[in-house]
Parts: C-alpha cells; sequence; structure tokens
C-alpha cells in the first residue's frame, strides 16, 4: 500500500533547520501502516531534507558548513541574470538533496537514538515549504 501526505511549512531562510520528526511520525501513526519505507521530500530546489542530531551546536555548524561551501554573496552564474540573489542557496540544496528514506517497522520510524528528520532552507528569505511523505508498506 501506497499512502502519501503533504504538509506546509514557514521557514525564515537563511539556512534554517526545522525539525519535521513529529510530523512525520504522526502521519506515519495516522497511515496504520505497520513496516515499510518513509520518503520524505521537500519540492523546492533552494532546499533540501537530511537527518541530524537536532541540537543547538550541531544546528550552528551545519549552518556555518554550508556557508563554506557555497557562501551567500559568492559569484554565481545564476545571480548575474533575473535572479533573486540565491545561487548559493541553489548550490547548497543540491549538495544536501531534497529526499530522505527511513525504514520503519511496527508503526515506528527506525531512527537512531539522536537522529532528528529536518528540512534545512537555505534561501536568502522566508518561504512556505512543500514537504511530501510517502509511506510503502504493509
Amino acid at each position: 500500500m501506497v499512502i502519501t501526505k503533504r504538509i506546509r511549512l514557514q521557514t525564515d531562510g537563511n539556512c534554517d533547520i526545522v525539525d519535521i520528526t513529529r510530523q512525520v511520525a504522526e502521519s506515519l501513526s495516522a497511515s496504520g501502516l505497520r513496516a515499510g519505507t518513509a520518503t520524505v521530500f521537500v519540492a523546492h530546489s533552494t532546499a533540501g531534507v537530511t537527518t541530524t542530531e537536532y541540537e543547538p551546536g550541531l544546528v550552528k555548524d551545519l549552518k556555518a558548513l554550508f556557508e563554506r561551501l557555497a557562501p551567500q554573496g559568492g559569484d554565481y552564474q545564476h545571480d548575474s541574470g533575473a535572479s533573486e540573489g540565491n545561487g548559493h542557496a541553489h548550490i547548497q540544496a543540491s549538495l544536501l538533496g531534497p529526499t530522505l528514506s527511513v525504514p520503519f517497522e511496527g508503526g515506528i520510524l527506525l531512527l537512531g537514538t539522536w537522529q532528528q528528520i529536518v528540512i534545512v532552507d537555505f534561501d536568502n528569505r522566508p518561504r512556505t515549504r512543500q514537504v511530501v511523505f510517502q509511506f510503502v508498506g504493509e
């Protein structure tokens, strides 16, 4: 069986990291599925999804890493036209990727003790983001 759920969330941009573990777990529970795979997909080219320990120090470290890899204000061809000045955000999001798969068993996501599912919004301004959860299982 395949069950798809969509949520919208407001982000602050500028590498805003939002923990969505609770929303994924609640949607999985409501699905009634017991075993399978949960896919999380952020439907935007300047945002990505991953797992991490969602704690203040690591959140700051991740933001600093992405700024070092593709700094805001860098020289991006994307920014030379009628762009929104967010070339760095597209590069950062491409590095992270838009999709995450997590197995589940007994209706519970099989995340590690310190793993949370997070959306990272790299854009240079606040946005409303659509996130798709798809559960495949039985």
